[in-house]
């Protein structure tokens, strides 16, 4: 009989399988101080929360049988991953639980947006009547502009279909034939920003999309354009809208998560165009119920030993694979950020392949390692566990292959990608006493350590294109430490591949590719 203990309130019919499941006791006990959290952990099984319990590495390791831990959301800051990780516990969360609230949330701003009636709300119980202050636009015939085309732009987009607007889409994953069942138009994220009549944004918040939306955006759209972000804080800058609002250029803003939150005093509250509510995107009933669903049935997978997806850390794979797969995992994670980095497009394929020793072991959690490096550039949350079903639902298809024959190397892993614009492949492999090296890129060979701020160049193979892009970066204090050049034929195409001391601005880029030789300047971050 496993044991379930549930530390957070949660509703019944969110955990009916869970009660009725003939080989499971729930416990459930809410409110405990950290002492009788301990104690209560000692004997369980798993264990269920939702934010409030933090769950620490000090309750990790009173928890002796525990298996797994659940959270009731998506969010996992109140858990310790990296204790649980390290004592083998399996921490999963919900992540589709709230796709439908999230977006029924996001239209009820844009409707409120092109309304005003929260306005229009504060006036009349102010005493006031003054309708043609409150003039709004309608939604018919207007573009809705969605940055990130997931689950939950996904759902958007079906509902601004039904109010008879256009949507146009962007995502770094969507291809022709998602978009056409989606309903929406595919455009690039400029396209994106500059036609849009109401602007949308839907991805994660990670390093690229960090002030995705800022002020040069701001400048690029139409005037009179209003935005929305129920996704996460500071994909928008909030500074340069409080300065498109004031210009006019932004007609209004709805916002349900900020850069801090609370936000306290924004000056974007000093602001009439603008409507905000307290993060409330998956607060309905029905998600809370759902989330707490899936959740269940993801603890009752792992505590029966059948498949599982929604892990947000290490799998567990036997102790001697394990050891023997260890070496490689870096490199593989590696691979698959090199080459997603140096590709634009909808990914729609990955085919990797593994020679020589390799050949000869399951290496199916090296490709999930390759699937988490490849998506994390674009995606947040992804492990090495959940990777192969985030790749599956953007209709991303993975291969795997064996050869025997290692091209002069006793193991290699080859990575191809494909996306809707471009084929690229890279391999790699471990020296003995050097670790991992990239050993070629498309044709052309390599030696090439795969860390830090990489630059890849693709040029003419003529006299002075070296000294041209040494030139360029020594003015700008671009110190290289190291580079490669690969070529087909004399005179033909080439590349360069340099290892440098910082980060490239994105000005030095355009100035590179501005070269008469260069034909392809690619940045790239390990």
């Amino acid at each position: 009989m496993y044991q379930v203990l549930i530390t957070d309130p949660v509703s019944d019919q969110g955990i009916e399988k869970l009660l009725k499941a003939p080989d499971v006791e729930v416990i459930r006990k809410t409110d405990l101080s950290l002492d009788q959290l301990l104690e209560e952990i000692s004997t369980v099984d798993a264990l269920i929360v939702r934010s409030q319990t933090q769950v620490t590495d000090r309750v990790i390791q009173a928890g002796r049988k525990l298996k797994a831990i659940g959270r009731a959301g998506v969010g996992v800051d109140n858990i310790d991953i990296s204790a649980a990780t390290a004592r083998g516990i399996i921490v999963v969360n919900a992540p589709d639980g709230n796709t439908v609230s999230t977006a029924e949330h996001t239209f009820a701003m844009l409707l409120s947006l092109a309304r005003n009636i929260p306005q229009g709300y504060r006036s009349v119980i102010r005493g006031e009547w003054n309708r043609k202050q409150f003039v709004g636009v309608e939604l018919n015939h207007k573009t809705l502009g969605i940055v990130g085309l997931g689950r939950i732009g996904t759902e958007l987009a079906k509902r601004a279909r039904a109010f008879n607007m256009k949507v146009i889409a962007f995502d770094p994953y969507l291809t022709e034939e998602r978009a056409k069942k989606a309903g929406v138009q595919q455009a690039t994220l400029e396209e994106v920003i500059a036609g849009a009549d109401f602007l949308s944004v839907h991805t994660p918040l990670t390093k690229e999309t960090r002030h995705l939306i800022d002020a040069d955006a701001f400048a690029k759209m139409k005037d009179g354009v209003r935005v929305l972000n129920c996704a996460r804080g500071g994909i928008i800058d909030e500074n340069a809208l409080v300065k498109a609002i004031q210009s006019g250029k932004v007609a209004g803003a709805a916002l349900d998560v900020f850069e801090t939150e609370p936000p306290g005093k924004h000056p974007l509250f000093t602001l009439p165009q603008v409507i905000a509510t307290p993060h409330l995107g998956a607060s309905t009933r029905e998600a809370q119920e759902n989330v707490a669903v899936d959740v269940s049935e993801e603890i009752l997978h792992i505590l029966r030993e059948e498949p599982f997806k929604n892990a947000v850390n290490l799998p567990s794979i036997p102790a001697e694979l394990q050891e023997r797969l260890r070496p490689y995992q870096k490199l593989a994670e590696k691979l698959g950020s090199f080459a997603t980095q140096t590709t634009d497009g909808a990914l729609s394929e990955i085919i990797v392949t593994y020679s020589g020793e390799l050949a000869e072991v399951d290496t199916s959690p090296l490709t999930r390692i390759i699937l988490k490096g490849a998506l994390s550039h674009y995606l947040d949350e992804v492990n090495d566990v959940n990777a192969p079903h985030l790749a599956k639902e953007r209709g991303v298809r993975v291969t795997e292959q064996k050869m025997s024959q290692s091209h002069g190397f006793n193991q290699l892993i080859h990575l191809k990608i494909q996306t809707n614009q471009s084929d690229f492949s890279v391999s790699g492999t471990l020296l003995n006493g050097l670790g991992p090296r990239i050993v070629k890129i498309d044709s052309h060979s390599v030696d090439v350590q795969p860390y830090g701020h990489l630059l890849l160049i693709r040029h003419r193979d003529q006299p002075g294109a070296i000294g041209q892009v040494g030139t360029v970066l020594g003015s700008r204090d671009i110190n290289i430490a190291t580079m490669q050049v690969g070529r087909r034929d004399q005179g033909g195409s080439a590349i360069m591949m340099l290892t440098v001391d910082k980060k490239i601005p994105e000005d030095l880029l355009k100035t590179l590719e501005e070269l008469e030789q260069i034909q392809q300047v690619t940045a790239i971050d390990l």
